[in-house]
Parts: C-alpha cells; sequence; structure tokens
C-alpha cells in the first residue's frame, strides 16, 4: 500500500514513533503476591492494571524503538527502586506466568475512587466473567505510528484528497494484515511455558506445571472472549462500528473488553466516538511475553522487529480477509502459542497449512527479500528472528524452561532479586548505562537516585 517506488518514501519507512506498557506483579520476598498499596500513585507512568498489585509502566512517545526500551528501562529502575525502600521491600515478578496464587482473594482488584470509581466496578465484573486468576498474566504492549512525514509524502504520491482519511484507511488496512500474520509476533516472543501449580490446584505450592505452551497468555487458556470477534475493516467507522456492535449485542460491556492482539487508538482519550471523530493515531500489539532474559522485560531487537514486520505489511499490499479467515486467524493466533511449533500448524492466507515453524520461515524469507539495501541492522534482526525457528535453543520459551524449570518460583524470586539489585546499583552510581537526552516524568536521568 505504501509507494515504495518513490525515493521521499521509501527514504521515511522506517521512521516512526514507539510507546511500550509492561505490566508486572509485585511480589514479597516468599514468592506470594504483595496485599499492599499501588507504590506510585502520583506517577502517571506507573500505573495499575487489573489488580492493586499488578504494576504497569506506560512510557512516553519515542521517536526510536532504542529510546523508548531506554525509557522503559529508566521507569524500571526508579519502580524497583521504590519497592526495595518499602518497609517490607518488595520485587517485581519477572515472568508473564504469575508465581504462587493462594486464592482469588490473593489477587486483590485495583481500588479506585471519586471520578475514576467506575474503574473498581469494571474490575469487579472482569473478575466475575473470567476469574482472577487468568488477569494475573502480564505483558508487554507495544505502541507504533508512523512518522507524519512518511505518511505526507506516500498521500502525495497517492492523489488522495483528504489526509485524514488516508491515514484512517492506512491504519485500517494494518491492523487488518497484522490480525492475518501477527501469529509471528507472538511465535517470536513466547516466554511462559511453566506455571506454579498452585494457578491449576489451590494449596499445591511449589511444583512447576508444564502446559505444552510457549505462552500460556496467548493460547486458548489466556486473554480471550468467549466468541471469535469478527470486525469490519472497510473503513474506521465501520471498524468502529462492529466493535460497538459487540457491546449493543451483550457480547461485552465495553469495548476495551475486546481481548485482541490488535488494536487501533485515538491520540488522547481511547474510546470509539474519539477514534472515529479524530481518527486513528497508532496501532497498538499486544501480544508480546515478558522476556525475563532482557533487563526491563524486553529486547530492543523485538520491538524493532515489530516496526519492520509492521512496515511490511504495508508495502506488501492488501489480502483478501473474509468472516471464515478471521475466525481462523484467532486460530492461528492460539496455535503460535504453542510449545512444539514443528507440530501446530497454520493456516495460511492462500489455504495452505503447514506447521508454525515453516510458516514463519516463509514469512521471514519474504521480509528478507523486501529489505534487501536497507541498513545492516535490519539484517542483522532479521536474522536474529530467524535463528528462534532454525535452532529451539533460541526460543525464549525454550530457554525459560531449560533454566527456571525444577523450581520455577523459587528460581523466579531469585532472578527478581538479582534484577532488583542489578537496578539499584545502577542507581547508586548514578549511572544509567547509556547517556539519554530526555526528561522522563519531571526527572532527569542525573537525578534518579534522588527517587
Amino acid at each position: 500500500m505504501l509507494h515504495t517506488e518513490n525515493e521521499n518514501v521509501r527514504s521515511r519507512l522506517l521512521k516512526g514513533h514507539f510507546g511500550i506498557e509492561k505490566e508486572s506483579l509485585r511480589i514479597g520476598g516468599d514468592g506470594y503476591l504483595a496485599h499492599t498499596k499501588h507504590p506510585f500513585p502520583k506517577d502517571p507512568h506507573i500505573v495499575r492494571d487489573f489488580s492493586e498489585n499488578q504494576t504497569e509502566i506506560n512510557t512516553p512517545v519515542a521517536g526510536t524503538a532504542q529510546e523508548a526500551v531506554e525509557m522503559l528501562g529508566l521507569y524500571y529502575r526508579k519502580l524497583q527502586a521504590g519497592l526495595k525502600g518499602l518497609c517490607n521491600r518488595e520485587y517485581l515478578w519477572p515472568f508473564s506466568s504469575p508465581p504462587f496464587i493462594r486464592n482469588e482473594e490473593d489477587i486483590p482488584i485495583a481500588r479506585f475512587y471519586g471520578a475514576q470509581a467506575a474503574k473498581t466496578g469494571y474490575r469487579e465484573y472482569l473478575s466475575d466473567r473470567y476469574g482472577r486468576y487468568k488477569m494475573t498474566f502480564s505483558g508487554i504492549h507495544v505502541n507504533y505510528s508512523f512518522d507524519e512525514e512518511l505518511l505526507l509524502a506516500d498521500f502525495a504520491v497517492s492523489g488522495g484528497r483528504d489526509f485524514m482519511e488516508y491515514k484512517n484507511q492506512l491504519y485500517v488496512v494494518l491492523a487488518e494484515q497484522a490480525a492475518v500474520y501477527g501469529w509471528l509476533l507472538v511465535a517470536a516472543t513466547a516466554a511462559s511455558p511453566l506455571l506454579d501449580s498452585s494457578f491449576v490446584e489451590k494449596k499445591q505450592y511449589g511444583e512447576d506445571t508444564f502446559t505444552g505452551l510457549s505462552s500460556i497468555r496467548c493460547s486458548e487458556l489466556g486473554y480471550w472472549n468467549y466468541f471469535a470477534p469478527i470486525l469490519d475493516y472497510t473503513d474506521i467507522r465501520r471498524y468502529a462500528d462492529s466493535i460497538k456492535q459487540f457491546v449493543d449485542d451483550g457480547l461485552l460491556r465495553t469495548p476495551a473488553e475486546l481481548y485482541y492482539p490488535i488494536r487501533l487508538k485515538p491520540a488522547g482519550e481511547n474510546s470509539l466516538l474519539a477514534l472515529r471523530e479524530k481518527g486513528v493515531d497508532h496501532i497498538e500489539l499486544r501480544m508480546f511475553d515478558l522476556n525475563p532474559f532482557a533487563f526491563s522485560g524486553v529486547d530492543v531487537r523485538d520491538v524493532k522487529f515489530a516496526q519492520f514486520f509492521l512496515v511490511w505489511l504495508l508495502c506488501r499490499g492488501r489480502q483478501e480477509f473474509p468472516k471464515y479467515a478471521q475466525v481462523q486467524a484467532v486460530q492461528n493466533f492460539k496455535n503460535a502459542a504453542h510449545y512444539d511449533l514443528k507440530t501446530v500448524k497454520i493456516v495460511m492466507p492462500d489455504g495452505t497449512v503447514c506447521p508454525v515453524v515453516d510458516a514463519a520461515l516463509c514469512v521471514l524469507r519474504e521480509m528478507q527479500e523486501f529489505y534487501q539495501g536497507f541498513p545492516e541492522e535490519v539484517r542483522r534482526i532479521l536474522e536474529f528472528e530467524t535463528e528462534k525457528f532454525t535452532n529451539q535453543e533460541k526460543r525464549y520459551a525454550y530457554r525459560v524452561r531449560k533454566e527456571f524449570g525444577g523450581g520455577f518460583v523459587e528460581k523466579g524470586l531469585a532472578l527478581a532479586k538479582q534484577r532488583q539489585e542489578e537496578a539499584t546499583v545502577v542507581l547508586q552510581e548514578g549511572n544509567c548505562e547509556k547517556s539519554v537526552n530526555f526528561v522522563v516524568a519531571g526527572w532527569k536521568c542525573t537525578d534518579i537516585n534522588k527517587s
């Protein structure tokens, strides 16, 4: 869809903006969930998700993937310093799957008051409908928007008359095609093959449970509604209306309840009305697991790969996505969350059925061909992702099972403590690992040890 034959367009393809959301559970030194109040009530970039102990970092918008990950690291260090300084020291659980859980009451719903009290009511509804155990899964959301200069250059080539209409349609097509191929991101970033036994059997603590899945939260056991959503990708209004129809039909209480791996969002307040009136600001990819091998929970190469993936989708042209294919697309996401990717199948857009590994390598080969002539870093990152499917030892899920099996919570707790020490040593030394030239939430990198 993007006119890559035009030099003004092609030269700007990899310019964009990033934002990262990271969820993680606060735990005590015994490996159980914390029951204290959210420790950063005044920081708009460190908030809560479902439960009071599920902390979420939301970075400001960044101009590069590297900058977004560095900002995530700054907030992560600030959060770790705060938890270390509590009277009863707490830690951040480093995995997408939870540690010990006593019962549902061990998962305290986040409490909001006054004008925000409805947020608690909504969480109580989710608790009744889906159960609290499922809500303990944590992950990474990557938000991406194309640079305005890129879109303006492509708009000029397209001959369109209304830039907002052009931009909205571009993102609608992108969301549609990301639904077709987004299973690749699940398979590439899955990192949660293990659960503690207390998740599946009350009062049974300390025994590893292997489910045969590599990302439980993205699998059929994770974040999905009780129906396969069919969305209308004709234009932004019909897209928004198709989501509203689920609410009107009683399938969802609010649009936010649509547990789909891809979302289109407006700037500012996230609502369907804003999406219709203000248009699309960015696309949200919600399928990344926490990566315990990366300091702040996400490898910058995976964030950059997400960008390359989205650009590739927009440049390869639109493929038909009928209703039956949308149902299959949901199943593809779930299949890609399995551990053995050589036996579980993906149905490709042309109807071809093949193992996830083969399907992934097919897509990656096409991406490598597309990116010939681009900077060397692109080739290296595509090779990094390709190795995950040619050598299973490179997959995060494989490494987690190998390194943290035989004592998942015990070993995970040791890693949580190690990460906190690493984060706070950096703070104490006044060293932010790299020179960062931006201000975050009113404090600079050199000021972070004052928190």
